[in-house]
This record gives structure tokens, sequence and C-alpha cells, in this order.
């Protein structure tokens, strides 16, 4: 529990959170994009092969997907956390804690919806 009486602990707090929420959206793209250059470099390479198959990149790709939608998940966990410890005089009136962890599970959403879409095509 905090005893600095001081509402910089609840804006440094969320701060992190959303350092982490960038993260798990950089994470998220940088597996989409070798998931799809591998598919790319796999129709450059064998262009006459009707038959299209998974290789590494694919699951490398999905896994780097995979995670940072969890890193979204813990990171809106681990900041309602930190929030519960904080006293009422540290969080500013009329000030919503929930509108950043909502967003990071609402990323966390879309990049599982993002795993199904590329493990589907």
């Amino acid at each position: 529990m905090s005893d600095l009486n001081d509402p910089r602990v609840f804006f440094a707090a969320e701060r992190t959170l959303l350092a982490w929420n960038r993260t798990s959206l950089g994470l998220m793209a940088f597996g989409f994009v070798i998931e799809r250059f591998g598919l790319f470099m796999h129709l450059i390479l064998r262009a006459g092969d009707p038959q299209l198959q998974r290789g590494a990149s694919f699951w490398i790709g999905l896994g780097f997907v995979l995670l940072g939608a969890l890193v979204a998940v813990s990171s809106a966990w681990q900041y309602r956390k930190v929030v519960r410890t904080l006293k009422p005089i540290e969080i500013p009136d009329g000030y919503s804690v929930n509108a950043g962890p909502a967003i990071n599970l609402i990323v966390a959403v879309l990049g599982l919806v993002l795993l199904a879409f590329l493990f589907i095509n």
C-alpha cells in the first residue's frame, strides 16, 4: 500500500500500463509481419506450386501475436492489482481508472481475433 498520498503514483501506474499496451501492439504487429512475409516469400519462391504449406515463419508469427495478446491481458491485470492498493486521495476525483485496462483487454481480444484470422487463412 502506498503512503505517499500523491496522485502521481496513480499516473505512473497508468503510464506503465500504456507502455505495456504499446509493447503488446508492437509484438502483434511484428508477428503479423513475420507471418505475412513468410507467406510472401513462399509464393515468390514457389510460384508454380499450388500446394501452400505453413512454414516456421507462420508459427513464429502466430506466437508473437499470441504473446502480444497475453502481454495486454497481464498488464491490465497487474494495473488493477496496483490500483487496488492506492488510497482514494491518490486517485483524482472523477477520473476513470477502468479506461486503460478496458483498452488493453480490447486489444487482447482483437489480437486473438487476428490470431484466428491468420490461422484460418
